[in-house]
């Protein structure tokens, strides 16, 4: 039977090929009766567009995939917490349940920051579990980061012509 750990690995992948393309190294999966019905990575450079986050592609392909927008009986498993535009697109989507990886103290929306999926003043809730593979999953985003930083810094010495 496979369980969280299978599904968070299989975001990691998508994850790891964002990293690749020079993306956020964020991935997502949607699971359905045990299944995953689709898989996506963050492209908002690719797409030049400030939607495009993992979680908002594999929201598009799953809903294409069962011909609805509802998607009731579908969990997400993604490596990062939603931020709050991400966050609203799983509760209007209808979600049931949500695993994530990392926290985002910074504009994690499903329990650091905010916790707009349990507000019960929407009018629709899901269950969130966070921290699934979470060392792995800050490791994706700290050493993206950590290279991109690097990258910078020789950019600008280059340019300095030191």
């Amino acid at each position: 039977m496979k369980d969280k750990t299978y599904f968070m690995k299989k975001a990691i992948a998508a994850a790891k090929r964002a990293a690749a393309c020079d993306e956020v190294p964020v991935g997502a999966v949607i699971v359905k009766d045990g299944e995953i019905i689709a898989t996506a990575c963050n492209r908002k450079e690719r797409d030049n567009c400030a939607v495009s986050h993992a979680e908002i592609v594999a929201i598009r392909k799953a809903c294409k995939k069962l011909g609805n927008w509802y998607l009731e009986g579908c969990e997400m498993y993604v490596t990062l917490e939603p931020c709050p535009m991400c966050a609203g697109a799983l509760i209007n989507s209808r979600l049931d349940k949500l695993y994530f990886g990392a926290y985002d103290p910074k504009a994690g929306c499903c329990g650091s920051l905010y916790d707009l999926v349990r507000d019960g003043r929407f009018n629709h809730t899901l269950d969130a579990e966070g921290g699934i593979m979470r060392e792995e999953c800050a490791a994706l985003l700290s050493n993206y980061f950590r290279l991109k930083r690097a990258e910078k810094k020789e950019s600008e010495k280059n340019r300095k012509g030191e």
